[in-house]
């Protein structure tokens, strides 16, 4: 009697199990179905439309995408976001690894140090912007010190390329904590024997940094290359903070992804077109990121 009760309950949990597990999946994959797949598909479906903000909008082919090819300020939002990679992933890469390997050592009054760095992390980025706004103006505080030195004032927020490169220096500033922590982990788990080693052969600080840091954490600095990499190409609040909604003088500091929000908003915003533009950051920002792994293989090889 009680074996055929194990038997019948057996049968019925086998019965149960082929929907549990989407049960359980269910809120989730409900989720990014509403909030990832569908704002992609729709983006993707919109780009070969010319819909505008409260016109539907008909089927145009690849009309948006050629007149890519002779929009200007295309291309001038593809060159600041390249440039904007440039310049920050190659920081993104090294510093918070230098900071990491500063904060491991374990002496008194590290862990506030640890915390300090990480601040900026959780600050809103717009309160960190006008922040550096503020500081970077031309009655600033800062132009203020380099006047008092007799260095003179400085147009950090007027010059085009002083713009960009104020919003790259606040993007490192902002990141540094972040990537610290998942160098901080990674190295953790480089065994302390490979430096003895190293020391015991001879091999200077920065020698072994180079000789044996570096390699054990190699997969660590790939994620964070294709991580900053991303991120980097579709900046848009500190250079929207830095240099206006206009993107600086004559919209030279314009980004890709500001050109996003500028054309696409608004009672006339060209939804279509830029779909378009989304569609265009979505694939570099791929093949970035493809880039980045095949490197990474490659080098394995």
């Amino acid at each position: 009697m009680a074996s055929s009760t194990v038997s019948s309950g057996t049968r019925r949990v086998r019965r149960q199990l082929p929907t549990s597990p989407w049960l359980f999946a269910a809120p989730g994959l409900l989720v990014a179905g509403a909030f990832i797949l569908y704002p992609f598909v729709s983006t993707l479906v919109n780009s070969f439309t010319d819909r505008r903000t409260l016109v539907p909008g008909g089927f145009v082919g690849l009309a948006n995408f050629r007149e890519l090819l002779h929009d200007d300020m295309f291309w001038i939002g593809l060159r600041n976001s390249t440039l904007y990679v440039l310049g920050v992933v190659p920081a993104l890469v090294l510093l918070p690894l230098l900071l990491a390997m500063l904060v491991q050592k374990t002496i008194p009054g590290i862990t506030f140090f640890r915390s300090a760095f990480y601040t900026p992390v959780v600050a809103s980025i717009v309160v960190v912007g006008l922040i550096w706004v503020w500081l970077l103006d031309e009655r600033g505080l800062v132009n203020s010190v380099l006047e008092t030195i007799g260095v003179g004032r400085i147009g950090f927020l007027s010059d085009q390329w002083l713009i960009l490169l104020s919003a790259m220096a606040v993007t490192v500033w902002k990141g540094l904590g972040y990537y610290m922590i998942i160098y901080l982990a990674a190295l953790a788990n480089v065994p302390r024997e490979l430096h003895e080693a190293a020391a015991v052969d001879g091999a200077g600080a920065l020698r072994r940094f180079v000789t044996v840091t570096m390699p054990a954490v190699r997969s660590t600095m790939v994620l964070v290359a294709a991580l900053a990499s991303v991120a980097a190409f579709k900046v848009f609040s500190e250079v929207y903070l830095m240099a206006g909604p206009d993107g600086g003088p004559a919209g030279e500091d314009t980004t890709l992804v500001m050109l996003v929000q500028r054309t696409g908003t608004g009672l006339t915003g060209r939804v279509g077109y830029a779909s378009a533009i989304s569609v265009v950051v979505f694939v570099v920002t791929l093949v970035l990121m493809l880039l980045v792994l095949r490197a990474d293989r490659k080098e394995e090889s």
